[in-house]
């Protein structure tokens, strides 16, 4: 049996192990070097992930458009609790996510916005509940991991204008991610290539810090490595995320 099989189904069983659940089931990215270091495979459903855009420029549209891109590989309708309604709509159609299957809640604040992610949980069958907010307290975290592994629903909090001294506070998050826009290839044309993310996992149950560069999501949601650094394991070795 290969070393990295039996580091998978170590990486299962301790997953499943600390979510109390017995059996759970993911949502893997379809890109293996992504996968095999996460445990089960992939993202975990009925479970709490956090995403974040680049703290120093104040971009989260990469951000965006890669929790578009999970959000449309989950079935079922999204519920996606916000401030205020000022996503552009057409990107998140662009990475699969039909406008159609959403449902937007303005909140108003975060406060609200965390109150209507808790509600929305409650409700078993969605696809995934969003929640925008800048930052939030380590139970207000544990309650809405505690109301996604009852309910089976997936959650992620989306740390918009999230600063780096936010992110050091704990959280019951089974992932923290952060994504970042990355120079897309040069094609020696006058024209734009293929958007390009640095996606930093940034703290994983059961799975040390790492990153990689990929590309933007097509019209599936679903990202890949870039070619040139698909037969060049040793290239990602240097993109590593710091806790």
């Amino acid at each position: 049996m290969r070393s990295s099989t039996v580091l998978h189904g170590l990486r299962a069983q301790i997953a499943q192990i600390e979510g109390g659940r017995g059996e759970r089931s993911f949502l893997p990215f379809e890109v293996d070097e992504i996968d095999g270091h996460l445990p089960g495979g992939g993202l975990a459903a009925a479970a709490l992930h956090e995403i974040a855009g680049s703290p120093e420029l104040a971009d989260d549209a990469a951000a965006t458009v890669f929790l578009a891109a999970v959000l449309a590989r989950l079935e079922g309708p999204i519920f996606w609790c916000l401030r205020w309604r000022d996503l552009f709509i057409p990107a998140l159609h662009q990475a699969g996510l039909h406008p159609d299957r959403v449902i937007f809640v303005e909140a108003g604040s975060d406060t609200n916005v965390l109150l209507a992610m808790e509600e929305c949980l409650r409700h078993a069958g969605l696809g995934g509940v969003v929640g925008e907010v800048a930052k939030y307290s380590t139970t207000a975290s544990k309650r809405l991991q505690l109301a996604a592994e009852k309910n089976g629903v997936t959650a992620f909090v989306f740390r918009r204008g999230c600063r780096r001294e936010h992110v050091a506070q704990g959280t019951a998050a089974n992932t923290r991610w952060r994504i970042t826009a990355s120079a897309s290839e040069e094609t020696g044309l006058p024209s734009l290539g293929r958007p390009r993310w640095h996606v930093a996992l940034e703290r994983a149950r059961g799975a040390d810090c790492r990153a990689w560069i990929v590309e933007g999501a097509d019209a599936q949601g679903r990202i890949t490595l870039p070619a040139a650094l698909v037969d060049r394991p040793a290239a990602q070795e240097g993109a590593r995320a710091v806790a």
